[in-house]
C-alpha cells in the first residue's frame, strides 16, 4: 500500500511513528510559477546607467560582478553608438580640425561661419539651435569666420558646411544658397537633409509651394500678354 496514501490507518500509523511522516507533494503549477519568477527578477545593475554601475561596483557579490562587467561594457557601447549632441556650440579656429574635420566617425557634423553684424547669420543660428534639439545624432557648431579662415569676405556668408568622417558632404555659401533672407526652418531642414546631415520627417521641399506660385504667376502673365 501506498503510504502517502490519505487513510485513517496511514494516520494512525503516522501517529505511532510506524510510518514516516507523509511527503509534502508540492504542485507543479505553482513551482513553474516560481522559478519563472525567479528567472524574471530584475537584478538592481540592469536598470542601472554607466555612471550607477561604476559607483555601485562594490555592493555587488563575485557571481554579479561578472553580469556587472557585461552590463558596464553593454552600456558603453550603447552610449557610443548613440552619441547625443542636442545643441548648437560654438567653437573657436583653433577647435575646427578637432570639432569638425576630426569629429567621432558616423557623426554628421554642420558647421555654421557667421558674423553676427549680418541678419542671416543670426536667423540661421536661431534655426540650427531647433534643428540641434530636434536632430541630436547631428553635431551642429558655429565659428565667427574670421576665426577660421582669416579675411573671410563677408559676401561668402553665412556659409554651411557638411562634414563627415573628415569629408565635406555638403556646403551652402553665401545668402542665395543658404535660401535667401527669408529662410525658414523648415527650409533650412530641408537642405540639411538633401546632403545628409539629417533624416527629416519632412514630405516634401517646403520651398516647392513658393516656386509653384511664382511659376504660375509668370505663366498667367505670358498668358495676358499674348
Amino acid at each position: 500500500k501506498d503510504p502517502n496514501e490519505d487513510t485513517e490507518w496511514n494516520d494512525i500509523l503516522r501517529d505511532f511513528g510506524i510510518l514516516p511522516p507523509k511527503e509534502e507533494v508540492k504542485d507543479e503549477v505553482e513551482e513553474m510559477v516560481l522559478r519563472l519568477q525567479k528567472e524574471a527578477e530584475v537584478k538592481p545593475y540592469e536598470k542601472m546607467n554607466l555612471k550607477q554601475l561604476n559607483e555601485a561596483e562594490d555592493e555587488f557579490d563575485e557571481e554579479d560582478r561578472k553580469a556587472v562587467e557585461m552590463y558596464r561594457k553593454r552600456r558603453l557601447e550603447e552610449l557610443q553608438k548613440g552619441q547625443r549632441f542636442g545643441e548648437l556650440r560654438e567653437i573657436s579656429g583653433e577647435q575646427y580640425v578637432k570639432e569638425v574635420t576630426n569629429a567621432q566617425k558616423g557623426v554628421c557634423v554642420v558647421i555654421h561661419l557667421y558674423r553676427s553684424s549680418i541678419p542671416l547669420c543670426v536667423l540661421i543660428n536661431r534655426h540650427l539651435s531647433l534643428l540641434a534639439t530636434k536632430f541630436p545624432e547631428t553635431k551642429f557648431v558655429k565659428a565667427i569666420a574670421n576665426s577660421c579662415i582669416e579675411n573671410y569676405h563677408d559676401s561668402c556668408l553665412p556659409t554651411l558646411f557638411v562634414y563627415e568622417n573628415g569629408e565635406i558632404k555638403g556646403k551652402f555659401i553665401g545668402i542665395r544658397e543658404c535660401g535667401g533672407t527669408n529662410l525658414t526652418v523648415e527650409e533650412l531642414e530641408w537642405k540639411l537633409a538633401e546632403v545628409g546631415a539629417l533624416k527629416t520627417d519632412l514630405e516634401e521641399n517646403p520651398k516647392k509651394e513658393v516656386v509653384d506660385m511664382m511659376t504660375s504667376s509668370l505663366r498667367n502673365a505670358s498668358i495676358n500678354d499674348v
